[in-house]
């Protein structure tokens, strides 16, 4: 008995019709149709009145012209309405959109996801191949190398801003190391980072350098260039706890109260015990650091090292050894103790660029490995939220409530 059977065959993937997708196609018409609107919106409110509306205005449209957007939607064309605005002397100047400036070609998303393919290592051609297809082509080598140049000029500007108006109350200073090439050859290269907090809680990143190490010397280069530049004494200070920082700090402000990261010195305790006894010395140190009280974290503090002068008495060196830098943060209001004992926010700026250079096993240059972690936060693909407790800065201190005596 014959079997029948019918067969539907499906066409090829990348052939003919194939290409189109319905999807993209009108995602493009709906950005285009958007960005219209935006900028129409903005040119009425300029002029007073919208298109074929009668009454005065303070100026007149002038038609429109078209102007192609690179965006990470893709290429669009966008028709931009033309307008002049009258002025005090009775002339007109030329209005211009504040949502598409002059002369920009694509969005700052796109201009940082050229920067971050081309300072990862790669090159102009590389990036035109890899972003080619994304784009449907408008990426080419001349795009690449105007981002690049583009880049280039505001990092070296970045580098020269002048820092008098940050209202800067908060250091937090740390280093992280990284791989790149150096006479052609690997070598690790220090990072070190400065983040400031304003007044108004939120942080800004004030320095990355590439230097050899986290040596005084290095460390003082750093500052010295942020305090010629304008930057005031801070009221507060959060180190990782490295001897050359912290004799770079103890030669420009003596004075200022300065906290030991409460993370770097748990890892520190731990390197001095066998691991079998890492468990119980964590249980033991997060509960004398995050007790709820000045007077608890005492209590508990002789309670640790009475414990551990017994049982292992590197680890009670090691806790003695921070001194009162280590709980510098409870002469703080106690809405700031969260913000004010660890180095966590540059922490998390060194994990979130690790993992963006994870496949890079060396990068290019050291000037780059520095441009590029400056660049992920001006780009906005980083972010930076307040401090916790920031409605009680400027810092305000209350006497020194541990007694390291005892």
């Amino acid at each position: 008995m014959e079997q029948n059977s019918t067969t539907t065959e499906a066409a090829p993937l990348f052939a003919g019709e194939a290409w189109f997708d319905p999807i993209e196609a009108e995602l493009r018409e709906r950005v285009r149709q958007f960005l219209e609107e935006m900028i129409e919106h903005e040119a009425t409110a300029a002029l007073g009145r919208g298109r074929y509306e009668r009454g005065a205005a303070a100026g007149y449209r002038n038609g429109t012209r078209t102007r192609r957007l690179l965006g990470s939607f893709g290429p669009v064309e966008i028709a931009v309405p033309r307008a002049r605005l009258s002025t005090a002397d009775g002339t007109s100047e030329e209005w211009q959109s504040a949502v598409l400036p002059r002369y920009a070609r694509m969005t700052r998303q796109v201009e940082a996801l050229i920067a971050s393919a081309y300072l990862s290592g790669t090159n102009t051609r590389r990036v035109k191949r890899a972003l080619g297809a994304l784009f449907k082509g408008a990426v080419g080598k001349d795009v690449v190398s105007r981002v690049w140049r583009k880049l280039k000029t505001d990092w070296e500007a970045w580098m020269r801003r002048d820092l008098t108006g940050d209202d800067v109350v908060r250091l937090i200073l740390d280093g992280t190391v990284v791989r790149a090439r150096l006479d052609r050859k690997a070598a690790n290269i220090s990072l070190l980072v400065v983040l400031g907090v304003r007044r108004d809680g939120q942080k800004i990143l004030l320095a990355v350098r590439n230097m050899g190490g986290e040596s005084e010397a290095a460390w003082r280069g750093v500052l010295d260039d942020l305090i010629a530049r304008g930057l005031r004494t801070p009221d507060f200070l959060i180190i990782d706890g490295a001897a050359g920082l912290e004799k770079a700090l103890a030669a420009l402000w003596p004075e200022v109260p300065t906290q030991r990261c409460t993370v770097h010195k748990h890892r520190n305790l731990l390197a001095h015990a066998p691991e079998a006894l890492h468990e119980e010395i964590s249980a033991d140190y997060t509960d004398m650091i995050y007790a709820r009280s000045a007077k608890e974290i005492e209590t508990r503090r002789r309670a640790f090292l009475r414990k551990w002068r017994l049982r292992c008495p590197a680890v009670a060196t090691s806790l003695e050894e921070a001194g009162e830098r280590l709980f510098t943060f409870v002469r703080l209001p106690e809405g700031q103790w969260k913000s004010a004992r660890t180095t966590n926010a540059i922490e998390r700026l060194h994990e979130e660029f690790k993992r963006r250079i994870k496949t890079q096993t060396v990068l290019p240059s050291a000037e780059t490995a520095a441009m590029l972690f400056w660049a992920l936060l001006a780009s906005g693909q980083i972010n930076m939220r307040k401090v916790d407790g920031w409605q009680t800065l400027p810092e305000t201190f209350i006497p020194q409530c541990i007694d390291l005596a005892a």
